[in-house]
């Protein structure tokens, strides 16, 4: 799945630990979820776009959406 991930958290300084433990999951999730080898739930994409303040679509962009 594409996702902003890696520069949200780079822009922000965080490392792929401190967003992990910011949501309660490993680092090696993190680096799962931004190489795009792992799929979030949708629980955790929430979470995730959550730790930034920004709807999930700005993290995990909609490639089925009729407006992209």
């Amino acid at each position: 799945m594409e996702n902003f991930l890696r520069d949200l958290r780079t822009a922000r300084g965080w490392t792929q630990e401190d967003i992990g433990k910011n949501v309660g999951v490993s680092r090696q999730a993190i680096i799962a979820i931004e190489t795009g080898k792992h799929d979030p739930s949708l629980d955790l994409a929430y979470r995730l776009a959550a730790q930034f303040g920004k709807p999930v679509e700005a993290v995990f962009p909609n490639r089925h959406s009729p407006c992209e």
